[in-house]
């Protein structure tokens, strides 16, 4: 019987030696049900806008063989073109970054575009680049209905998103069924506790709107790399608020780092680990959340 829910594997967990066929073989063997692909600032990943048939074509071939599709994108090449900022070559480039990554993403059949949610990220956010991001967020979200791609806000470490309730202000300011939200769990954490607030009330701003939610572990101030189970984040409480309010996807978010000597396939067995430690956390919120609902 199939499980009522998804869980994802953010490609940066494993070797970024890999090539995108070896990571979808070993997402299947994790036990994870799909892959987040990478577009960050590094001209290696924003190369991968310029993919052409052939490459799309083998990435597809690849999925259909292992059966793990690519089924969303995390995009943060913004970080160095961003869509706020003052310059208006940068912005082009932003704009250009997200209309090729829809275009990406439809070719891949992949639903979901996680945004980040800043104007700015290396300049001084200011009334003039939070106007020009409302211009280029427009823009996008008319772009993202034409490829029939949902666009999602991450919730960043960064005051300007960094809160469910600040994206969905967003997401009411220009509504469409492609802006939606997808919250990271280790950020609203150290929001709620910046804040005064709770994680479940921050979650239940975007009633209807929760497109997937990122498993994020994180410490007071730190935001990442940190190992699931030494942080601060209740998951427990984080799945349960997401699947009340709708949520079936999540995509476990951590971090490949360079291994210790004589442990090289380390990083398998951190997959396994973790897939397991997400899942049972998953189960058991799921069956609460059904028993409490009933």
């Amino acid at each position: 019987m199939m499980k009522p829910y998804q869980l994802g594997l953010y490609e940066k967990s494993m070797p970024g030696s890999l090539s995108i066929e070896e990571k979808l073989q070993e997402t299947g063997n994790a036990s994870f049900d799909y892959l987040e692909l990478s577009i960050d600032e590094t001209d290696e990943k924003l190369a991968r806008l310029e993919w052409g048939k052939d490459e799309i074509s083998a990435i597809n071939r690849a999925a259909e063989e292992s059966g793990i599709p690519v089924k969303s994108i995390c995009l943060s090449g913004h970080r160095k073109f961003p869509m706020g900022d003052p310059d208006a070559e940068t912005r082009g480039k932003s704009l250009s970054i997200m209309e090729r990554a829809l275009t990406l993403a439809a070719r891949l059949g992949v639903r979901i575009i996680q945004i980040a949610g800043y104007d700015v990220y290396y300049k001084k956010s200011t009334e003039e680049t939070k106007k020009f991001f409302a211009e280029n967020l427009e823009k996008s979200v008319h772009l993202a209905a034409r490829e029939g791609v949902i666009l999602a806000f991450e919730t960043m470490e960064t005051p300007f998103i960094d809160t469910v309730e600040k994206a969905m202000n967003w997401v009411k300011k220009f509504p469409s069924p492609y802006l939606q939200v997808y919250p990271d769990t280790g950020n609203i954490t150290n929001a709620a506790l910046l804040y005064g607030t709770t994680v479940p009330g921050d979650i239940e701003k975007a009633s209807g709107h929760l497109a997937a939610l990122h498993l994020k572990e994180s410490k007071p101030g730190i935001y990442r790399e940190v190992p699931y189970g030494e942080g601060h984040v209740n998951f427990g409480e984080a799945i349960a608020a997401a699947w009340r309010e709708g949520c079936r996807r999540y995509v476990a978010e951590f971090w490949h780092s360079a291994p210790k000597s004589g442990e090289a396939d380390r990083w398998r067995t951190i997959l396994h680990d973790n897939s397991i430690y997400l899942r049972d956390i998953l189960d058991k919120a799921v069956v609460d959340t059904a028993e409490k609902y009933r």
